[in-house]
């Protein structure tokens, strides 16, 4: 949604912005009547450009659902006859809550177990960022990114555990600002004891 591009009129650096022009002003003219809603005069300098810079902000944090997460682990689709456990751990996950549209975060660890067909690593990184850049809760991403990996590569088994801070617990509420929420899912493979075991094993950090 925003390119950098060199530009030598302006010491090397420009930013050129791709949003939907219509779209971003509807959501500006929205926040902007938020804004006074919530006691602030939204003439003043600071806040000026607040409406658009959040209506932008808002669409990046959202792109997830213009795009398909089965087509991009397909784009990097290799048939291989390794058969052992592929983990990708320590994913950052950025996300929105649903109920309250404050932030969560933390790390997404997913293994797969190929079926004759794997795909690049990085790949995995940006299927959870698809899901991610929606608004969520934890325990709905965590299924997404475990089905839409095992629908399109029909592994042997697939794994996903997500740890994540809620602001939404941090900021208001119960205001516990060191809590942890973790979820997981399994499939195949991974729902046998020793399987998931192993998994688990390799993702703790105490132990590394």
């Amino acid at each position: 949604m925003v390119d950098s591009l060199n530009n030598p009129e302006n010491g090397g650096y420009v930013k050129t912005e791709k949003f939907d022009k219509e779209k971003t002003e509807k959501i500006a003219a929205l926040y902007s009547e938020i804004i006074t809603l919530l006691g602030e005069d939204n003439t003043r300098e600071g806040l000026k450009l607040t409406p658009k810079r959040v209506a932008k902000a808002m669409q990046f944090l959202t792109q997830g659902y213009n795009m398909d997460p089965e087509k991009i682990l397909k784009s990097a689709m290799f048939r291989e006859d390794y058969q052992q456990m592929v983990i990708v751990k320590d994913i950052e996950l950025y996300s929105l809550c649903e109920h309250h549209m404050l932030p969560f975060y933390g790390k997404v660890h997913v293994a797969y177990i190929p079926n004759h067909y794997i795909t690049g690593l990085s790949k995995i990184a940006r299927i959870v960022d698809v899901f991610a850049r929606r608004l969520q809760i934890q325990e709905r991403l965590t299924t997404q990114i475990k089905e839409c990996i095992q629908n399109t590569l029909d592994p042997l088994g697939v794994a996903v555990v997500i740890e994540a801070h809620h602001m939404c617990m941090q900021m208001r509420g119960v205001q516990k600002q060191n809590s942890i929420t973790t979820t997981s899912d399994f499939t195949g493979a991974f729902l046998k004891d020793a399987t998931r075991k192993e998994f688990l094993s390799l993702i703790d950090r105490n132990k590394v």
